[in-house]
């Protein structure tokens, strides 16, 4: 017998429909936390699962396994508390007069409602951590913006944590940007003109015309996007997403943010303060699942090894962070998300379209531009196939070690 709503007597109407969804996604989100737990609790950690598990729909769900989580996707033994910052710290420090006046701007970042007291504690402890990472490690430097990646850690996992959690990222995924000059940041944007230009050459024609550079998407780049967004869970969601990918994973979210505003950009007036204005004005409403599906995509069709000629304008591509991670994932011993996303990708391809997996770059036609923006978006079909649920990748899928 057919099961029926109970106020309509039909079969298919919207309140049937809607707690049908409901409890769709109920027990896909049971399914993913059950997996993530079995990933944790396996002989070794299945490092691997968890990344498959941070980059698909949804992330990792919940602060709570985001705790137990991130320090394993960076190989940090939670069993090893910091050390303690001395108390003559803040005295000494360099940059603590900096630190101050952006800590004291970041009200912001701290949940609305929170009591006085306890926000001005975790300011404290968000002070701290800082300096004490900045006195372990005097090669690191601090740059404004700094302050919005620690925050995401402390408000998520703790001030103890935080500190070994950050440290670690610093001297890898952020080791670019805490550089005594700005020049491999700098390099590190070059990407995103190149990502565009693969994808749209059109839109990259007009932003090239009106010379809007990409200084716009620096406060993204450098605060992975702590600093723009406003709604918090959007934040640990990206957080979830780069801390399980390469590097240069934010510069390709970044480009296909501005490729989502495809149109909003065009419709402007062809000169730099137009555009720069609406591109460093970020929707808070972006579809972020799309658009971390349209990310890993990017980069599995334009990987930076094949974008390091454009990027490297003036500066070499192994001084970037693209060449610690080698070091780091082998310490760390684990498989990189990049090569997951790319052997999933081409197993989704037909056999005729393995030969032709890469988009060719039209610029003599708009129809021709047109087809092969039907054809992103079929490969963007592809690539969120890989990365929109953890729960249909095969457990029996093997990863590679670095080379």
């Amino acid at each position: 017998m057919a099961l029926r709503c109970e106020q309509c007597d039909g079969p298919t109407c919207s309140r049937w429909d809607g707690g049908t969804q409901e409890a769709d996604f109920n027990t896909k989100r049971k399914k993913k936390v059950a997996e993530i737990y079995q990933a944790l609790n396996s002989e070794p950690t299945d490092v691997a699962a968890l990344r498959r598990m941070a980059i698909s729909e949804g992330g990792l769900l919940t602060d709570e396994i985001r705790r137990k989580v991130w320090p394993k996707l960076l190989n940090v033994s939670t069993s090893d508390p910091p050390p303690v910052p001395g108390k003559d710290l803040r005295e000494v420090s360099k940059d603590y007069q900096q630190v101050l006046l952006d800590v004291r701007r970041s009200l912001r970042r701290f949940p609305p409602g929170m009591p006085d007291e306890q926000r001005e504690g975790l300011q404290e402890e968000l002070i701290d951590i800082i300096l004490l990472i900045l006195e372990r490690n005097p090669q690191l430097h601090y740059y404004q913006g700094y302050h919005d990646i620690v925050v995401t850690f402390l408000l998520v996992v703790g001030e103890k944590l935080a500190t070994s959690l950050v440290e670690k990222l610093s001297t890898h995924h952020l080791r670019d940007f805490m550089d005594s000059t700005m020049d491999n940041t700098k390099h590190i944007l070059n990407y995103l003109m190149p990502i565009i230009d693969q994808v749209n050459p059109e839109l990259h024609d007009f932003m090239q015309s009106a010379e809007v550079g990409t200084i716009f998407a620096l406060s993204w780049l450098i605060t992975w996007f702590g600093h723009v967004l406003s709604d918090f869970r959007h934040v640990v969601r990206l957080y979830d997403f780069f801390l399980a990918c390469h590097p240069l994973m934010p510069i390709y979210f970044a480009a296909v943010i501005v490729l989502y505003r495809e149109q909003e950009v065009l419709d402007c007036d062809c000169d730099m303060a137009s555009v720069h204005h609406l591109l460093s004005q970020i929707p808070q409403d972006l579809p972020y699942e799309t658009l971390i599906s349209r990310a890993g995509d990017l980069f599995v069709q334009f990987p930076p090894s094949e974008l390091t000629r454009e990027a490297a304008a003036q500066q070499q591509a192994e001084r970037t962070a693209a060449s610690t991670f080698k070091d780091f994932e082998l310490a760390s011993a684990q498989q990189r998300p990049d090569m997951v996303l790319r052997q999933r990708f081409r197993g989704l391809l037909r056999p005729e379209a393995r030969t032709k997996d890469v988009l060719t770059k039209p610029r003599t036609n708009r129809f021709v531009k047109l087809a092969v923006m039907g054809l992103t978006v079929a490969l963007g079909a592809a690539a969120l196939a890989v990365v929109k649920s953890a729960l249909e990748w095969a457990p029996k899928f093997q990863l590679q070690l670095f080379p």
